[in-house]
């Protein structure tokens, strides 16, 4: 039987790296491969291969048994290859219909015939399920959406064989199994997945079969029914990895973040943030928890001062804050890990020495006599790529041709380096393999035994349940719930995310005794923009 592609001795190189050493890969017609590895292990870039966005230097690729050579993603999309990739190739302006016939417009008497193409995506949308309306316009939909016009838009181009990569990182667990929903509906119907992804669960899920990569090499070959979470996690580290985490240090003690009935006005006539409250003390982790689109990254960008407020006040240990600029609020004592690693954490044109400076450059060591130190600079990159295992050609490297799991790193080291009081972490493993996973959870339950209170924003319900002691629940822009970790569940917490009216003892401010309890610390509040921050 002829393999629906097969990639033999793929060799990709790059300025000081060898991306893929001479990988042989192959997939059956009709079946969902997963593709998996450690960050950097060669996987997107052979993908990419087949795909046609890079041409290997050595091998050979073979669609149907025809020896194919594609000078660009558009040969590969004739040979009916199409690719979703992490980042989103859509034009926010134009309609999603629009966007999925881009080029390849349906056309009657010589112009582009709208209602066609309205019609025939929607034909594509019903008949897999992927629920789109044509008309929407791309920039206001959510997250979610758009990946479906991505597997659409492929759809209608007759691919064969669909590349996913890291399609779940953006969704909330319902889309994603609405996301397997559909693939299970393609795979019915003689299309081949092949889907790139860290989640173990998942690829236990969905996969018939595992192939894993590491440092660029083809290490295993497995039938998913026949292998384990742990097999799969010990070829792509070498290693069993373990991400239960280890009880606090030391119990909580005085409020550091305290944020109270804060209102952050919407686009539409709903607050996207409304009259929220919430602390966290010395030595806790505190979980947000909620579909997304409901208002936590509204309020993390709040509290950090990116979002004007239309009421209510952040104070970090006593000090109020809320009339603080976002320099002053870090300054003040806050450390932010963005959402966006690649917007708004870092700065994809500069090289790793300069993004592990940011922040750091205004205070010695890195500063000197008024002057930054380049040599000081270079080694406090050195250290941190060090600490944080960053698979890199070297500190001199542009951080934006790293992979989406090793910029993650890149930014978490950062962040972290600064010590301050109080972190705000979003999506803090989004698109991280297994064995960063377990590095950046140490990491964090370093820095909350070591006195730090850490505000935690993920989309994984096991990572909030794992590192939190209590859990806040927004949904529609609101604080709706608080639930100890000792009574949370993912079947609670999700009915609490869909808007059900929670218990009595998990009613909002449940746990403000223990505010009272431990008020803040550093003595009555001053307005930080007046008196000036402290470090």
């Amino acid at each position: 039987m002829v393999a629906e592609v097969s990639m033999r001795g793929i060799t990709k190189r790059f300025p000081g790296v060898l991306a893929d050493d001479h990988v042989d890969f192959e997939v059956e017609a009709g079946e969902i491969h997963a593709l998996m590895g450690e960050n950097g292990a060669g996987k997107s870039i052979l993908m990419s291969q087949l795909a046609g966005v890079y041409q290997p230097d050595e091998g050979e690729i073979f669609i149907r048994g025809e020896r194919r050579t594609f000078a660009s993603p558009l040969d590969a999309i004739d040979a009916g290859i199409g690719m979703v990739f992490q980042s989103f190739k859509l034009f926010p302006s134009l309609t999603i219909a629009e966007n999925v016939v881009f080029r390849s417009e349906p056309r009657k008497r010589g112009l582009i015939d709208r209602k066609e193409a309205n019609r025939t995506v929607a034909e594509i949308a019903e008949r897999y399920g992927l629920s789109l309306d044509p008309q929407a316009r791309v920039d206001s939909v959510p997250v979610g959406v758009l990946q479906r016009v991505e597997i659409v838009k492929a759809l209608y181009r007759e691919a064969r064989v669909l590349i996913l990569d890291e399609p779940t990182a953006v969704l909330t667990p319902q889309e994603t199994e609405r996301l397997f929903d559909v693939l299970r509906a393609l795979k019915a119907d003689g299309r081949t997945i092949i889907l790139i992804t860290h989640k173990l669960g998942e690829v236990m899920a969905i996969s018939d079969r595992v192939t894993v990569l590491r440092d660029g090499r083809n290490v295993a070959q497995l039938v998913t029914a026949e292998s384990s979470p742990d097999e799969i996690t010990r070829h792509m580290t070498g290693r069993h990895v373990d991400l239960t985490t280890p009880p606090p240090a030391h119990a909580p003690g005085e409020v550091v973040l305290d944020v109270r009935g804060l209102t952050v006005p919407g686009s539409g006539e709903r607050d996207a943030v409304s009259d929220a409250s919430l602390f966290v003390r010395r030595n806790e982790v505190v979980g947000i928890a909620g579909v997304a689109g409901n208002g936590q990254v509204e309020l993390a960008e709040a509290v950090i001062g990116m979002r004007k407020t239309s009421a209510g006040a952040v104070a970090v240990a006593g000090r109020d804050l809320s009339a603080a600029s976002i320099a002053q609020r870090r300054d003040g004592g806050i450390a932010y890990i963005p959402e966006d690693r690649h917007a708004v954490g870092s700065a994809g044109g500069a090289d790793a020495i300069e993004n592990l400076a940011l922040g750091h450059h205004r205070s010695a060591p890195l500063l000197k006599r008024g002057l930054l130190s380049r040599s000081a600079m270079l080694d406090h990159a050195k250290r941190l790529i060090s600490r944080f295992g960053v698979k890199i050609a070297g500190p001199t490297t542009r951080v934006g041709t790293l992979s989406g799991g090793n910029l993650q790193k890149v930014v978490v080291a950062r962040e972290l380096d600064y010590g301050s009081p109080v972190l705000i972490a979003e999506q803090p493993t989004r698109g991280v393999d297994i064995g960063a996973i377990e590095s950046i959870h140490r990491e964090l339950c370093t820095y909350r035994d070591t006195g730090g209170a850490l505000l935690l924003i993920s989309a994984e319900l096991s990572e909030i349940m794992s590192l939190s002691s209590r859990i806040v629940v927004m949904f529609e822009g609101r604080i709706v719930a608080e639930v100890p970790q000792t009574e949370a569940s993912e079947a609670l917490l999700g009915l609490y995310m869909a808007g059900h009216e929670p218990e009595e003892r998990h009613r909002p401010g449940a746990f403000d005794a223990l505010r009272d309890a431990h008020p803040a610390a550093g003595g009555p509040r001053t307005d930080v923009s007046e008196k000036g921050a402290a470090r």
